[in-house]
């Protein structure tokens, strides 16, 4: 993440709480059509990034829509606080229990999931329909992070006009955003 990008704040506890329970109940939706997947072809891929680490994917989650008509993407990254050596194993099984928190939020479209790099930071990378919805979700997900993560370590970029895989596969794009430096090819 660059360090001049200078995010909003997190989103009020009502309005996440508002939130969390309409898109878990579209979740409910969606799950019972079938419409969320969790494809497996890009888990195990090492990203690199631009600050030296790299993570690997460990999930990756897809939800069936119409096409992408504005779309963005959304780069997280935070460091969870006092989890160490097993507990991350813990954490990356217990996330799955968090994805109908927002898959079912308006814009969606797909996640990748990485694991702790070197430095301990967990990074999302997700694609949205609408770099205002890619906004909004960010500053829910850091209100919903905050108290599990050491304080000041959430950052997030929300890059409007790119989709998730032009992304991963344009090296410039990336490295201008302080993200992968190379395409996922697990």
């Amino acid at each position: 993440m660059t360090p001049a990008y200078m995010p909003k704040p997190p989103a009020g506890p009502w309005p996440t709480v508002n939130y969390l329970a309409r898109s878990t109940a579209r979740s409910g939706s969606l799950l019972a059509r079938r419409r969320v997947h969790l494809p497996r072809h890009n888990v195990g891929c090492r990203l690199p990034f631009t600050d030296g680490t790299a993570a690997v994917v460990f999930r990756e989650t897809v939800v069936d829509r119409d096409p992408t008509r504005r779309p963005a993407v959304v780069l997280v990254r935070f460091t969870l606080l006092l989890v160490r050596g097993r507990g991350h194993a813990l954490f990356r099984a217990e996330s799955i229990l968090n994805t109908p928190l927002f898959v079912g939020f308006p814009g969606y479209v797909s996640t990748l999931w990485l694991g702790n790099d070197e430095k301990g930071f967990y990074r999302g990378i997700s694609e949205w329909d609408g770099p205002l919805r890619a906004e909004n979700y960010a500053r829910i997900l850091r209100r919903v992070l905050e108290p599990f993560t050491v304080p000041g370590s959430i950052q997030y970029r929300v890059l409007p006009g790119i989709r998730r895989d032009d992304f991963l596969a344009n090296p410039v794009l990336a490295t201008a955003a302080g993200a992968p430096a190379s395409t996922c090819t697990a």
